[in-house]
């Protein structure tokens, strides 16, 4: 087992995106960062805001980029490169249109589904995507002419906000599972709190299509 050391939240700057589908993942690590008490602070030469503390009882580093989302790598890379990380101690946290809002999954490794954070951190991390992933769950527009403004351009619904808050509310003993590397028992028990989309047709259209995101 191989305990993580440094958990990434994906997104675009500025408030104009706080509240969109595309930074779930960043909402996520700042929600972490509030509940575990891990200030995160603005460090110009990792390009992102970091920082580090207890997790679940575990030591470990929190990383929001301040880059845009298609150049995320260059900040989770020089993180990587600086604390002298393995990428199977890094989880990434992203959105994922391939779920309906209220499902979550982990994985690791595997393509980037067309995600171009996921393919900016893959690179920026010497071409090897063996990290860890939490992809949260946002649904699809069902036309991929649509896409970009879906995820970018319209804060979340506020009941859709709350089916993912919710969803990544993971209670104590799986974030333990998490940190620890247990990731069987993670699975297990994320993937039987959440066992299927109920938006087939997203998750579909997802495959299909990919997650086709071109935010700047």
């Amino acid at each position: 087992m191989t305990a993580l050391k440094l958990i990434v939240g994906l997104g675009n700057p500025s408030p104009q995106y706080d509240h969109t589908r595309h930074n779930v993942g960043a909402l996520w690590v700042r929600e972490l960062s509030r509940r575990y008490a891990v200030p995160l602070s603005a460090d110009s030469k990792f390009k992102g805001e970091i920082g580090r503390g207890l997790i679940a009882g575990a030591d470990c580093r929190l990383l929001v980029p301040s880059t845009y989302m298609n150049v995320s790598g260059e900040s989770v890379g020089a993180v990587q490169r600086f604390f002298k990380l393995k990428v199977g101690e890094m989880l990434v946290a992203y959105d994922e249109m391939a779920f309906a809002p209220g499902v979550v999954r982990l994985k690791q490794g595997g393509g980037d589904n067309g995600h171009n954070g996921v393919k900016s951190v893959r690179a920026g991390c010497g071409n090897d995507g063996g990290f860890y992933r939490l992809r949260i769950g946002v649904g699809h527009p069902n036309d991929k002419n649509l896409v970009t403004a879906y995820l970018t351009q319209r804060a979340m619904p506020a009941g859709e906000r709350t089916l993912i808050e919710q969803a990544t509310d993971f209670d104590t003993a799986l974030l333990q599972a998490m940190m620890q590397g247990q990731w069987q028992q993670a699975m297990n028990v994320m993937h039987a709190s959440h066992p299927s989309s109920p938006n087939k047709d997203a998750n579909a259209k997802a495959k299909q299509q990919g997650n086709t995101d071109k935010p700047a």
